[in-house]
């Protein structure tokens, strides 16, 4: 069977792509390589540069994918507020763009990549599927509408989907200088011997989900869960001030941070829960918080030219 990953060769893409090597999927990326690197691609993957919010009929009229899994997005809260246009562009044209191709082309199923940040700030917590959608973000208003479109692909095109609604993910290649999250920009500062900068008080919790199990997620999204919408998360609720905390056990060392004023569109609390995703994905996260961070910040270490000492096993 062969896979189709738009934004394969960025952050959790690429994961999604040794993922699918391992299963003995054939794979091909799409690729603008804005945000993505092939240094982060296996050998032997077919990779085509392209904007995905361009016309993809060439590629899939040649490589006639089974599947596609939709990675590739704008994914910054903070940019979305910035340049609005963009983010519609990239997370709601490119999406169309990607289900008419699919539709034409016959593709079996589409799994989208979406985001907690649809819910805006939640009524009750944990979070599960069947709570409101209310985005606070254009990142989150777009995403919400893309789900739309897929819906009614479904329906119009009979077009089979499943939507991944990540919680907040972190992991090896997170690019700090674009789509980083808190925990690779905490851990770039610490490399640097900065102080990692936090906005707000720091008691706001998110659900840190490592990457590697997001793209294990993906797979079992190819063959379950048809016409659904899942969380991707741990269930588990985490302050930022105890990711501080988690690091500076790493680090071997007590860590003092720097805070600024909280940020438009940030919301104050989110878990998700995985029931469904358990369920019915035959899928749930392995890697604990510690294990994930551990893995993370070697990483890092690994590719920043500053040199720390050794992180504490």
């Amino acid at each position: 069977m062969k896979v189709l990953i738009t934004g394969g060769a960025g952050f959790i893409g690429s994961h999604i792509v040794e993922e699918l090597v391992e299963s003995h999927y054939e794979v091909v990326v799409v690729d603008n390589l804005v945000t993505g690197h092939m240094k982060n691609l296996p050998p032997h993957v077919n990779f085509y540069k392209r904007d995905v919010r361009r016309n993809m009929d060439d590629i899939f009229a040649k490589e006639q994918p089974d599947y596609v899994i939709h990675q590739a997005a704008q994914v910054s809260v903070s940019q979305s507020f910035t340049d609005p246009l963009y983010d519609c562009e990239e997370n709601i044209v490119a999406t169309l763009n990607i289900l008419q191709s699919s539709a034409k082309h016959k593709v079996k199923k589409v799994v989208f990549a979406s985001t907690a940040a649809v819910y805006g700030n939640p009524s009750y917590l944990p979070i599960d599927e069947a709570h409101h959608v209310q985005p606070i973000s254009f990142y989150g208003l777009t995403k919400a509408h893309a789900e739309k479109y897929i819906h009614l692909f479904a329906h119009t095109h009979n077009l089979e989907y499943s939507i991944l609604r990540y919680a907040n993910v972190y992991g090896p290649r997170q690019d700090v200088h674009g789509e980083a999250g808190v925990i690779a920009l905490f851990i770039e500062k610490l490399i640097r011997g900065e102080s990692p900068v936090i906005f707000g008080d720091g008691k706001q919790t998110r659900d840190f989900v490592f990457v590697r199990d997001v793209a294990r997620a993906n797979v079992a999204a190819l063959e379950h869960g048809t016409n659904e919408i899942f969380n991707i998360g741990t269930g588990q609720e985490t302050s930022i001030n105890e990711i501080v905390d988690q690091l500076g056990v790493s680090f071997g060392r007590p860590i003092q941070s720097s805070l600024r004023p909280a940020r438009k569109g940030d919301i104050r609390s989110s878990v998700l829960k995985n029931d469904r995703a358990q369920s019915m994905l035959r899928w749930e996260p392995c890697y604990s918080l510690q294990e994930g961070l551990l893995e993370t910040v070697r990483f890092y270490q690994q590719e920043c030219p500053y040199g720390v000492q050794e992180v504490i096993s």
